[in-house]
């Protein structure tokens, strides 16, 4: 399996604390099958500032650790970029770190509780130049939590959408849980990733979250999220079904 999303670079953000931490984080998530992982450390997001270069840097450090004490797992380069008006010129200047080694796909963060107001210019301007964005664990931002089908206009101008898998096991609550399980029916989002932060601390989940998947809608549903992941790795095209219109219940409710 290959994570896309995961805190494992020791003492940058919230994630792994040092390196202990980190070598424990790989172990578990060798454990869980996870064979690559994308490191992702929050970036330009009022808290965190983790620069492309220093990533890099800190990833083939990590990598060497890793190799040292015969873990059979691969770390990659990569950044969770919070959504900003600078974000653009930030990627001109090469500052900004993608899925791929073409510069294709972008992982975004949301801030918790919005959908900036510029997001869709800043969207519509990386898709003219190329880039693919990445929206990541919408199931927890209350724009999307409000309705899931917020995200079909993203999606229909290019975007994609990133599951956390803890939530959909329930680790966050069953309101997050509930949009999870329609985000994921209703093709809102085309791939998983743990956002792990440690091995007590939001762990990977990973491997719960597909078996899930599979036992509500067969294993082509979880191999085609898994060739996403594999395609964003890659920088190549995705396939995947078109989202669906979730139609609210009585009262409101999904």
């Amino acid at each position: 399996m290959i994570d896309l999303h995961c805190h494992i670079l020791p003492g940058v953000d919230d994630g792994a604390e040092n390196i202990e931490a980190s070598i424990a984080m790989a172990e578990q998530a060798v454990s869980q099958g996870i064979t690559h992982i994308l490191c992702t450390p929050h970036h330009n997001n009022g808290k965190y500032t983790n620069p492309k270069s220093e990533v890099i840097s800190l990833v083939a450090s990590l990598q060497a650790e890793l190799d040292k004490r015969k873990l059979p797992l691969t770390v990659l380069e990569g950044q969770e970029v919070r959504i900003t008006g600078d974000l653009i010129e930030d990627i001109r200047n090469d500052e900004i770190l993608f899925t791929d080694l073409e510069d294709t796909y972008i992982l975004i963060e949301f801030p918790t509780m919005e959908v900036p107001s510029y997001t869709e210019q800043v969207f519509f301007e990386l898709l003219q130049m190329g880039k693919v964005p990445v929206i990541v664990h919408p199931e927890r931002n209350a724009h999307f939590r409000k309705d899931p089908n917020n995200l079909i206009p993203f999606l229909e101008m290019g975007c994609l959408a990133q599951l956390t898998a803890p939530s959909y096991v329930g680790i966050f609550g069953k309101d997050i849980q509930k949009t999870a399980k329609i985000m994921v029916e209703h093709n809102l989002v085309q791939m998983v990733a743990s956002d792990a932060h440690g091995v007590k601390k939001r762990s990977f989940y990973l491997k719960d979250a597909y078996d899930a998947i599979a036992d509500k809608y067969g294993l082509e549903k979880v191999s085609l999220m898994k060739q996403v992941t594999k395609d964003l790795i890659n920088g190549d095209k995705i396939d995947y079904p078109e989202s669906i219109i979730a139609k609210k219940k009585k009262f409101g409710l999904f």
